[in-house]
């Protein structure tokens, strides 16, 4: 008797198709279907169900390209990266990374970080919310200690950075902007973004350099001493104070510690 992980990779290449031989001996057939019959009913029903799942993900990436291009590079895409989580909300990750060395795409350069883009949305929204650091809070912390504090963001907190119009790209292509015959040029320059969710809202924040060096930084959870310094390193005059309390305001921070 086969043991367990030997049948479901018997099963998973069959529904891959690198073999579907090996595993029709673990189906049995009926009157009407054949064991390879109905595991190619099974694979169908799993590749549609997966190709759903990434449209529902990456709506403006399939409305640049079309349902047909879509529907090739995601069949493409699930044979390269078959799902590895039982969650169906952890599929589909690598899309960026797939697009940037997908040939077809390749006159579409800006694709990838609309992919980025809409992946972060996607992660951002399922997160939940922390209760946000205080200024009242913060202010508790001694003055001795302040540069070496370690700044927690919120879990749904997604860095994007393209040298593309990546934002005004992903606004015109929603669905209350269809109508909108507006001209993007790919050369009006790049965006660096922050996305965060709120109360179940995602929020897009425009970063400058610096400060997105800042708020990557503590991200990796570099202390605010440190943080500073590699933002300075890009802007001599990084306002300190200013991005502090801008993102305080908002509820990005959640904790500080030492």
């Amino acid at each position: 008797m086969l043991a367990l992980p030997d049948i479901q990779a018997r099963v998973m290449d069959a529904l891959l198709r690198r073999d579907g031989t090996a595993a029709t001996a673990l189906v049995r057939p009926t009157a009407s279907l054949s064991a390879l019959k109905r595991l190619q009913v099974y694979r169908n029903n799993m590749v549609e169900s997966l190709i759903a799942a990434l449209g529902a993900v990456y709506p403006v990436v399939a409305r640049l390209v079309g349902n047909g291009f879509f529907r090739h590079a995601a069949k493409a895409f699930i044979s390269a990266h078959p799902s590895r989580s039982g969650n169906l909300q952890d599929f589909g990750g690598e899309i960026p990374a797939f697009l940037r060395a997908y040939p077809p795409a390749a006159d579409l350069p800006y694709l990838p970080d609309v992919a980025a883009l809409e992946w972060a949305l996607h992660r951002a929204y399922h997160e939940i919310e922390l209760p946000a650091l205080t200024l009242e809070r913060l202010a508790q912390v001694p003055v001795a200690g302040q540069a070496g504090l370690r700044l927690r963001l919120q879990p749904s907190a997604r860095f994007v950075a393209s040298r593309y119009p990546l934002l005004r790209i992903w606004q015109s292509n929603q669905p209350e902007a269809l109508d909108d015959e507006s001209t993007i040029s790919l050369d009006e320059g790049g965006v660096d973004l922050l996305v965060v969710q709120r109360a179940l809202e995602l929020e897009f924040r425009l970063l400058g350099v610096a400060e997105g060096r800042w708020l990557r930084a503590l991200a990796d959870e570099a202390s605010l001493a440190e943080a500073t310094r590699r933002a300075m390193d890009i802007d001599p005059a990084f306002d300190l104070m200013g991005a502090l309390a801008r993102h305080l305001g908002l509820g990005l921070f959640t904790e500080a510690s030492t």
